[in-house]
């Protein structure tokens, strides 16, 4: 079992690393490029695919191809194009937009599905052992974010003191290793089963499209139109929050500030807090149920973008501190809660492709969108030749109107959403209560 659970971490550890190498920073990269104005849609763009790869790979993995092996693909063909956008940045006199959007694009279409797919590879082999993956799970996940967060450092601190990785095209390279390596390790994952469509069937079910039926239950339905409402907050801060920082430097009563200089490592503080975050989510299901736990998330991103707006780096970091504090509770409590609540709530033939509808809904529709409106909210309120300090006035308007975005989801969410679950069932609850054959009454 403890071998098990070492495997997992490892595979959740590098999972994670590939994305924290230029999630935080790749928009430090684009200002310092030419591109500020574009950076809305390289953060949008995760969004994008992702109203459609994570389920087609998980339909894929579901029906044809076993999970831990579509996990392997997946990471090849994204870490082979994220080696490409890096080549690109490094030969280019002048790097454009369309080239490095068009490799960095199909490299996040298979990255993002990988999310979901590493969710099923670890609840199936954690199944198979007979574990509890409510409880064994979170443990095992903590690993991904102590991969994301020393993918950070490394980018914030690699490189000399005028080219750090966190400001040029290495942390592309970076993330492009991480990828290939566990293109192989992936591999060494228990076999996940597939389940074959039976003659006869409907289109549904030759498609893999069952999860989608979820929909027609009310809980699920309003679970995951909130989950895209949250998941508008999900990218805004790893898109701007960066850029937002290291602009201070600008500014002369702050360019000497550590906190200015060092935008990642200050935001790897966010990641650590997730560490501590996730091993409460057990216990917080248990005690107040999903709806406690997300309700949590909602008003922790309220503090997250207010904390930002008030803050700076020099006698009000300790709100850019709390910001990052928090962000373990925005984060954890509606991502990894979020992902064990459907497993919980799904029959395993339908596993992979329901993991992937909610991504969908998170990574796809809301992040799509939240990224999007962000954008546009920044490029009128920030504007790139006006003075730092007008600049400064403008960041600080867009994060209090984010905050107010997340209040008012928060409050929406006490009164619309309604689980007959008052605390999520136990390992052996859920199997008594939700079986197959009910889920394939109630879809």
């Amino acid at each position: 079992m403890k071998s098990l659970k070492i495997r997992l971490s490892v595979m959740n550890f590098m999972e994670f690393a590939v994305w924290g190498a230029y999630l935080t920073s790749l928009g430090n990269f684009l200002a310092r490029n030419g591109l500020q104005e574009q950076i809305g849609w390289f953060y949008a763009v995760q969004g994008i695919v992702s109203l459609i790869m994570p389920s087609l790979i998980g339909i894929i993995a579901d029906r044809w191809i076993q999970a831990q092996r579509m996990l392997s693909l997946s990471h090849l063909i994204a870490g082979f194009f994220m080696a490409a956008a890096g080549v690109y940045c490094m030969t280019a006199t002048e790097i454009s937009f369309a080239p490095l959007f068009t490799l960095y694009t199909i490299s996040v279409a298979f990255f993002m599905p990988t999310i979901g797919l590493a969710n099923s590879v670890a609840f199936n082999a954690l199944t198979k052992a007979r574990m509890d993956t409510m409880k064994d799970f979170p443990p095992i996940r903590i690993w991904g974010t102590i991969g994301f967060i020393c993918a950070m450092l490394f980018v914030n601190f690699a490189g000399p003191s005028d080219a750090k990785f966190q400001a040029s095209y290495m942390q592309l390279f970076a993330s492009a290793a991480f990828s290939l390596i566990l293109t192989f390790y992936a591999l060494t994952m228990p076999k996940c089963p597939t389940n074959k469509v039976a003659q006869g069937s409907s289109l549904v079910d030759t498609l893999g499209l069952r999860a989608f039926k979820l929909f027609q239950q009310k809980r699920m339905a309003v679970f995951f139109l909130f989950s895209m409402l949250l998941g508008v907050s999900l990218q805004i801060t790893n898109g701007y929050a960066n850029p937002y920082i290291t602009s201070f430097i600008n500014i002369d009563s702050f360019k000497d500030a550590w906190a200015a200089q060092n935008a990642n490592a200050l935001i790897s503080l966010s990641q650590i807090s997730e560490t501590l975050c996730i091993l409460l989510i057990p216990i917080c299901l248990k005690r107040f149920g999903i709806k406690g736990v997300m309700l949590m998330s909602m008003f922790a991103w309220v503090f997250r973008f207010g904390f930002f707006g008030l803050g700076n780096p020099s006698e009000g970091l300790w709100l850019f501190i709390a910001s990052c504090i928090v962000y373990g509770i925005a984060f954890d409590f509606f991502n990894v809660s979020g992902g064990l609540y459907v497993d919980k709530m799904t029959s395993s033939s339908i596993r992979s492709s329901a993991q992937g509808l909610f991504m969908i809904m998170t990574n796809g529709l809301g992040a799509t969108i939240g990224t999007i409106g962000a954008m546009l909210i920044v490029n009128h309120f920030v504007n790139p030749l006006a003075s730092p300090e007008a600049q400064l006035a403008g960041w600080r308007i867009c994060w209090y109107i984010f905050s107010a975005y997340a209040l008012v989801v928060g409050i929406l969410f006490i009164f619309l959403f309604h689980d007959k679950h008052d605390k999520v069932p136990d390992e052996t609850a859920a199997k008594a209560e939700i079986t197959e054959a009910e889920v394939a009454e109630t879809i």
